[in-house]
């Protein structure tokens, strides 16, 4: 299928309460997992899937973010003049990543209202929605399928995820119908939150979705839902109807490793199995974990 370039948009003007105190002067997308913060690891995949532009939803008081993908003169020229190539080589790959772009979100209205206000910079171009503090290990595929599928059914990819119906209240949940290729899916129907008895299977939707921009036109007259925020869930179930110039809504099957930053235990988790699995920090804390889990 032919097209423009996908462009990625990310999500980051939410107030990260639950991480307050911390949060009070800091985006909860910049705090650290291991030595990078946590938007970095997403525009990161956004590049290694073959996408440059990127453009991130902020909020109030989120400069930090902004600060973090420009470059920093003073701190590059102090850090050649030592000498320390290794951390300068850092500091500029940030700057280097990607062409990123930032717009406000204004009013916190939802995720359909903040993938509404990148209409204006994405245009007539489909793009990839990654949710910030959803990191998906760099090791397992998936944007990279999502893209793919994308370009084969011309429709709309959610990424989907199997999830212990004991916790499936807390997402958003997809009925679906087999196809042809294994781990993708013809999606139906999209259920918010619903009680594990009525939800129409174990198959979660998160973080990553690729839209072509007909999806503008529906978030326009999309109704404020629960919590009065427009949702992009609805949009999606709209599409999944038939509705828009897609070809209705399928999903990516993801069975690989992924970390929920938004949640201070997953946060946690994250630190320590990406600090494990390093080669330069995994000798020194493998052995310490296993001494301290010991003591538990």
């Amino acid at each position: 299928m032919s097209h423009k370039p996908f462009k990625a948009v990310i999500p980051a003007a939410g107030l990260g309460t639950r991480f307050l105190p911390a949060t009070k002067a800091m985006p909860k997308e910049m705090l650290p997992v291991v030595d990078k913060p946590a938007i970095q690891y997403v525009v990161e995949e956004a590049v290694e899937a073959g996408i440059e532009d990127v453009l991130i939803i902020v909020g109030r008081n989120k400069n930090n973010i902004a600060n973090h993908f420009d470059s920093v003169p003073e701190l590059e020229d102090k850090l050649r003049a030592k000498g320390d190539d290794e951390k300068l080589k850092k500091v500029e790959y940030s700057s280097d990543l990607a062409n990123v772009h930032m717009v406000r979100q204004g009013e916190p209205k939802g995720l359909g209202h903040a993938v509404l206000r990148a209409q204006a910079h994405v245009g007539d171009h489909p793009f990839a929605v990654l949710l910030g503090d959803d990191l998906i290990d760099e090791r397992d595929e998936l944007l990279t399928k999502m893209l793919a599928e994308y370009d084969l059914r011309g429709a709309t990819i959610i990424a989907l995820m199997e999830v212990d119906p004991a916790q499936i209240h807390m997402y958003g949940v997809a009925a679906v119908e087999a196809t042809d290729e294994d781990d993708v899916v013809k999606v139906t129907q999209l259920v918010e939150k619903p009680k594990a008895e009525d939800a129409p299977s174990n198959l979660a939707i998160i973080g990553r979705y690729v839209l072509g921009p007909d999806v503008f036109e529906i978030l326009e007259r999309t109704e404020p839902g629960k919590g009065g925020e427009i949702q992009l869930t609805d949009a999606l179930q709209e599409l999944a109807s038939g509705a828009g110039d897609g070809g209705g809504v399928y999903g990516v099957i993801f069975r690989g490793r992924r970390y929920d930053t938004g949640d201070r235990v997953d946060y946690i988790k994250a630190i320590v199995q990406l600090a494990a699995d390093r080669e330069d920090l995994g000798p020194a804390l493998r052995p310490w974990f296993k001494e301290f889990a010991a003591t538990l």
